[in-house]
C-alpha cells in the first residue's frame, strides 16, 4: 500500500514536470511566431497608388467623398456585407478602433447589394453616426473579392496599406504597415529577417 502512493506521487511529479516543460516549448514557438498582418491578394490597387476619388452618398443622406488629400487626416473603408458573420463580429472591432484613432482616422464602411439588408445590419450593430455607402464601384475601384476587406488611405490621398481583415490583429495591421511605410508587416518582417540574416 505504502509503495503504491510512492508511486502514484512520483508519477504526480513526472506529469507535472512534463506539462511545465511542455508549456515552456509551448510559449517559445509563440515568441517565434511572427504577428500576422491583413492578408494582401491580388488587387489593382498596392500601396502607394493614388486612391480613386468619389463623391458617394451615404445610406443617411449625406454626401462623402472618398480619397483625395485630406488635411492631416488619413481614411478607412471597411468593406462589409450582411451575410458575412465574420464581418458582424469584426463591426465591434472597427468601432472601438474608430473611436480609439479618432484623432488621425476618419472611417466608412462599404457594402454593395440589398439595401433594407444594409439598414438593418447598421441598426442591429448601432452604426449610426459611421459613414455607411452602398456602391459597387466603390468596391470594383479597390479591386475588393473577398471580405471583411479594409483599405486605408493617407492624407495625400494615397494607399497606406490594404487587405483582407479578420481579426483585430488584421485591422491594426493596416495602421502599423502605415506608421512603418511598407506594404504590409509581413513585407516588414520578410526586410527584417533579410536584414539580419545579411547583416
Amino acid at each position: 500500500m505504502l509503495a503504491s502512493q510512492i508511486l502514484l506521487w512520483i508519477a504526480v511529479l513526472v506529469l507535472g514536470t512534463l506539462v511545465a516543460a511542455l508549456a515552456r516549448q509551448v510559449g517559445i514557438l509563440h515568441e517565434r511566431i511572427a504577428p500576422a498582418g491583413a492578408l494582401t491578394l491580388h488587387q489593382k490597387l498596392t500601396t502607394g497608388d493614388a486612391a480613386p476619388v468619389m463623391e458617394l452618398p451615404t445610406l443617411s443622406g449625406e454626401t462623402i467623398a472618398i480619397g483625395g488629400q485630406r488635411a492631416a487626416r488619413s481614411q478607412l473603408i471597411f468593406f462589409v456585407s450582411p451575410d458575412c458573420p465574420v464581418c458582424k463580429s469584426l463591426l465591434p472591432v472597427f468601432k472601438s478602433a474608430a473611436r480609439a484613432e479618432s484623432d488621425w482616422l476618419d472611417v466608412v464602411l462599404a457594402s454593395d447589394g440589398d439595401e433594407p439588408a444594409q439598414r438593418r445590419m447598421s441598426l442591429a450593430q448601432q452604426l449610426a453616426g459611421i459613414p455607411f455607402v452602398l456602391s459597387e464601384d466603390l468596391g470594383r475601384a479597390f479591386g475588393v473579392s473577398k471580405l471583411p476587406y479594409a483599405v486605408l488611405i493617407d492624407e495625400a490621398g494615397r494607399v497606406a496599406s490594404l487587405g483582407l481583415v479578420n481579426s483585430r490583429e488584421h485591422l491594426e495591421s493596416l495602421f502599423e504597415a502605415k506608421e512603418r511605410g511598407v506594404a504590409s508587416l509581413q513585407d516588414y518582417l520578410a526586410a527584417r529577417s533579410k536584414d539580419v540574416t545579411n547583416g
